[in-house]
């Protein structure tokens, strides 16, 4: 689940709304505070932009730690003095949890970090995960981008995070009383966990459903530990688990569970399965060994680096072969980076689109619009070659295993809305080695067989579970919230919207409900 996807639906990539007035969230001010709005007015002419250093290439491809090094505290407090008296935060409106940025970027460059941490709190459930994987729209919203380089806010979010972990404020959420309520999650990724929180704090009683051998979804086994060290989702849920969240693995509900046990043993059930059915090519050829989906081959390094054993018939390794990942998108670059760190002997990633230009496209996507640029991860610059406007038009084999990947190049035929319309150039055709081919295209939705068609759930156009705007589905008593219910998206929205259903669930047990509800529909 690699957080932006240019290869997604073009309707799923974040449109933030423009904003129209601040609003005044109550943060607390010093004397000296309420004088001015943020602290160093000035502070985004006298700073530049810094981000964290990375590890070098060839150390950090030796093992699976997390790429980036902390930055210092100096700082981070100057890139905080950044954040500008701009009057209306768009940056709060480009993010989908509505995070409070410019009042905890102004608590960090006054030291206020505790502050900070509880303003960060507020709107966001896990910044330990968005601070490390979301690709940040806030930053693309940031007034500063108009015409310099955005505040850091990524980088901001994740320290304060982290400080709050390591000085221990991240306190428990056990609610004073309980109101006798259970609610049953099926689906333990960040929309799944995010709605048990919302609704443990609300006083119910919350079970987690995963099919899973360990609590976590794609946030486990989808995100590299290069990207993001396990150990935060592992601390995360032993601290839900301490606040009273019960999680039960190995439960592939429609399966091994039954949807009849949860409708007599919980009061309400939340859909949070994700969008899980991967997208894959037809072509001649796609039936020889060697030839996988992203998300069969991204969770085995994960499960090694847990103590898990992978049997060897089960094995997919990049160690000593050439490798083609067929996609643009973060998925692709996780497979990327992962290979790197098996061994490839080659790497070369495949792009069915031109090269995005340098530069942000004023017409299509203007500021504060998310836009379509080139970008380059981590890992491509580890190494690898990328290909661009590259058709797959099979795969040759020797003895039932992949050898060879066949391609053409393509051209633009018509710009359909924002979207290049691709045609292959003919006589273009070439080949290339593949003893390993990883399909990283993305995701059409959530799987409609087993558990959706038990429950006989309508589903949109776009075969997303169907929702009203309290997230109830069309059958009373289930709800659906995250991928299943928008379409593969980005983490910060699937933390949004498990927020959003646990106040629709919440007011459907009580009648009422003080959770926080953006309006996303």
């Amino acid at each position: 689940m690699g957080e932006f996807d240019p290869d997604a639906d073009s309707d799923t990539i974040f449109r933030p709304p423009i904003p129209t007035a601040r609003v005044d969230w109550g943060r607390r001010t010093t004397p000296e505070q309420k004088q001015i709005t943020m602290g160093k007015p000035t502070g985004f002419k006298e700073y530049s932009r810094e981000t964290p250093k990375k590890r070098p290439v060839p150390l950090r491809v030796l093992d699976w730690n997390e790429i980036y090094l902390e930055l210092p505290e100096d700082k981070l407090r100057k890139q905080g003095a950044r954040c500008m008296d701009c009057g209306i935060p768009f940056c709060n409106n480009g993010c989908p949890l509505g995070n409070l940025i410019p009042d905890w970027n102004d608590m960090v460059f006054r030291g206020h970090w505790r502050d900070a941490y509880e303003a960060l709190a507020k709107t966001n459930n896990f910044p330990e995960w968005t601070g490390r994987v979301c690709p940040a729209p806030c930053e693309a919203a940031c007034v500063l981008s108009i015409n310099d380089e955005p505040v850091t806010i990524k980088t901001i979010e994740q320290s304060i995070s982290d400080r709050a972990w390591r000085e221990g404020w991240v306190k428990s959420t056990s609610p004073v009383r309980r109101s006798g309520k259970k609610v049953a999650v099926i689906g333990s990724g960040p929309a799944g966990l995010a709605a048990a929180e919302q609704l443990n704090r609300a006083g119910h009683w919350v079970t987690v459903f995963e099919r899973a051998d360990r609590p976590g979804g794609l946030l486990l086994y989808g995100i590299p530990d290069f990207k993001m060290d396990k150990r935060t989702v592992q601390r995360r849920i032993q601290f839900m688990e301490s606040c009273g969240i019960r999680f039960r693995c190995h439960a592939d509900v429609g399966k091994n569970v039954s949807i009849d046990e949860l409708k007599r043993e919980f009061d309400a059930i939340i859909l949070a399965t994700g969008a899980t059915k991967a997208r894959d090519i037809a072509v001649p050829g796609r039936e020889l060994d060697g030839i996988h989906l992203a998300m069969n081959y991204l969770p085995q390094p994960t499960h090694q680096n847990l103590g898990d054993q992978i049997f060897e018939e089960q094995r997919i390794d990049a160690k000593g072969k050439h490798v083609v990942i067929i996609g643009a998108g973060d998925t692709a670059a996780d497979c990327l980076g992962t290979a790197h760190r098996q061994g490839a002997k080659s790497v070369t990633q495949l792009n069915l689109y031109p090269k995005p230009p340098e530069q942000r496209d004023e017409i299509y996507t203007p500021w504060p619009y998310w836009p379509n640029i080139f970008r380059t991860s981590p890992a491509h610059e580890e190494g690898g070659v990328r290909e661009w406007s590259v058709l797959t038009k099979g795969f040759k084999g020797e003895n039932g295993h992949v050898t060879k990947i066949l391609c053409a190049r393509q051209e633009v035929a018509e710009i359909r809305g924002a979207k290049p319309v691709m045609r292959e150039i003919p006589g273009t055709d070439f080949e290339l080695p593949c003893d390993l081919c990883l399909i990283a295209i993305g995701f059409s939705g959530p799987e409609p067989d087993g558990l959706i068609a038990q429950l006989g759930l309508q589903l949109d156009a776009r075969g997303n579970v169907l929702v009203d705007e309290n997230y109830a589905t069309s059958v009373p008593g289930v709800f659906a919230t995250g991928d299943c219910r928008r379409g593969q998206s980005l983490v910060v929205w699937a933390i949004s919207e498990g927020r959003c259903c646990a106040a629709g669930v919440d007011e459907f047990l009580t009648g009422t409900t003080d959770l926080p509800k953006l309006k996303l529909f």
